[in-house]
């Protein structure tokens, strides 16, 4: 009977949630609701002779018979406001509007893996959908903070700068903040191959047309993308699928963690997530804060920040990249995101010119939750590599010029002897993954061998050798 069931290769369904299955039967709507458009201004519809709620899922359609998608984004007196879902085709005043949903629905599953969706969670790699997914809400209510357990499971991503210096829980919402071509998506490669979670859930909200393709072949790679779903909103797209891309990304992660998995989710990036959702703000009459910012964007991110985290099914580990304008670090979207999130990574462009790759800034960077996922003999290794990273930092002028002698001050003296080794042990190629407990073992041994040589020149090179060696020989470094 069972090499029956095995040669059927027979596999046991998983029904929906019941109380979710519940609230979105609540949420049908059971009757024809049909308006008309009234007028159009830019990127927004108003329609009458209708209403709908916040939020709901419109069809306008066109006296050529072209069907569109809109959202509600406002109301202006009692007529309902639209922002476009798709792009809008030849509509004119009196054209039917028809109300479809209360909210937009997806189809998720674990077999939606491999495979690339927009934003309504439709195929765009011209492959049909999979017949087992289930219909889920994109958008639902983060879980209760007193739903959440303790993270205290580390996370590994494969990349030694984080693993060793920003370790990462299961669970754990970081931000990568950078400029414009600082090697973010690059990053988010390594992690999405070098990561032990069971699932991968990627958004890519706002990114150039040229860099999807792109990033699926050589940032991602093979064996990354076949356990990741890749959601994508090009920048040519509008403003309120921008939006809907990364509800929809982050609903497909709640549904693989309720499912008991630990999921990694990137979206890249919540930066242009909030000037889309600026567009809509404005559209809809917000008034402008904030360097244009109207306060509709600073309510939208904590809602999508606080859905991910860990839950008594499973768990979502968060990597949100922020672009930072004009490398401003306290610009207002990276400023209310650091308030936000459990930890930063910063990359430097500083490190980037000098051909540091990955360009981590340690120093800047904070990983909130690591003294209480890592052992405390690796914490301590850790803080040491800091201490030496930072006396180098604070005395860098007057060792560049020459102004400092050897043997002044025995902190500095080790922290020249550390610079070179740990900056090595820092920097890590693309196609290299190293396990996390290699990452911790490599600095130990590190910082516990170190000792400041009579001559500063001499201990450099012996301890980059040391450096090079443990990286090459190492048997947890892989290369893909």
């Amino acid at each position: 009977m069972d090499d029956a069931i095995s040669e059927f290769n027979l596999v046991t369904p998983v029904l929906p949630d019941s109380v979710a299955t519940e609230a979105m039967i609540g949420r049908a709507v059971t009757q024809h609701v049909r308006g008309r458009v009234s007028a159009v201004a830019g990127e927004s519809v108003e329609i009458e002779g209708m209403t709908a709620p916040l939020g709901a899922i419109c069809e306008l359609q066109s006296q050529d018979g072209v069907i569109s998608r809109s959202r509600v984004i406002g109301f202006r007196g009692v007529k309902p406001i639209l922002a476009p879902l798709e792009r809008l085709n030849a509509l004119s005043a009196g054209d039917s509007v028809r109300l479809v949903d209360t909210t937009l629905k997806l189809r998720v599953g674990p077999s939606l893996c491999g495979r690339v969706i927009d934003a309504f969670g439709q195929p765009v790699d011209g492959k049909p959908l999979p017949k087992d997914l289930q219909i889920v809400d994109a958008e639902r209510e983060p879980p209760h903070s007193m739903e959440r357990p303790a993270i205290d499971a580390p996370l590994q991503t494969g990349i030694r700068a984080i693993d060793a210096m920003l370790t990462c829980g299961q669970g754990q919402r970081l931000g990568i903040f950078a400029g414009s071509g600082v090697g973010k998506s690059t990053l988010l490669g390594m992690l999405a191959r070098g990561s032990d979670a069971d699932r991968i859930v990627i958004g890519m909200v706002g990114e150039r047309g040229r860099e999807v393709q792109e990033f699926l072949e050589r940032a991602l790679g093979e064996v990354g993308f076949a356990r990741s779903v890749v959601v994508v909103a090009t920048s040519d797209r509008p403003a309120a699928q921008r939006v809907a891309a990364a509800w929809t990304a982050t609903a497909i992660a709640e549904a693989f963690r309720d499912q008991g998995e630990n999921v990694l989710l990137l979206i890249d990036s919540v930066t242009r997530f909030a000037m889309a959702q600026r567009e809509l703000g404005l559209a809809a009459g917000e008034p402008p804060t904030t360097r244009g910012y109207p306060p509709s964007v600073f309510n939208l991110l904590p809602r999508l920040v606080e859905r991910a985290g860990r839950t008594d099914r499973g768990s979502i580990t968060a990597f949100y990249s922020v672009l930072v304008e004009g490398d401003d670090q306290n610009e207002p979207i990276a400023d209310t995101l650091r308030g936000l999130l459990d930890g930063h990574i910063v990359l430097s462009r500083d490190l980037a010119a000098g051909a540091h790759w990955p360009p981590i800034d340690v120093l800047q960077s904070l990983s909130r939750l690591q003294p209480h996922l890592v052992a405390p003999h690796d914490l301590k290794v850790a803080a040491a590599a800091r201490q030496h990273l930072a006396e180098y930092r604070r005395h860098a002028d007057l060792i560049s010029i020459g102004a400092y002698r050897q043997g002044s001050d025995p902190k500095v003296d080790a922290a020249i002897a550390m610079r070179d080794p740990l900056n090595m042990f820092l920097q890590q190629e693309a196609s290299q993954i190293t396990p996390l407990p290699d990452s911790n073992r490599m600095l130990a041994q590190l910082i516990g061998t170190q000792a400041v040589n009579s001559s500063v020149n001499g201990g450099v090179s012996a301890q980059a050798a040391g450096v090079d060696s443990m990286v090459d020989s190492s048997p947890g470094v892989v290369t893909t």
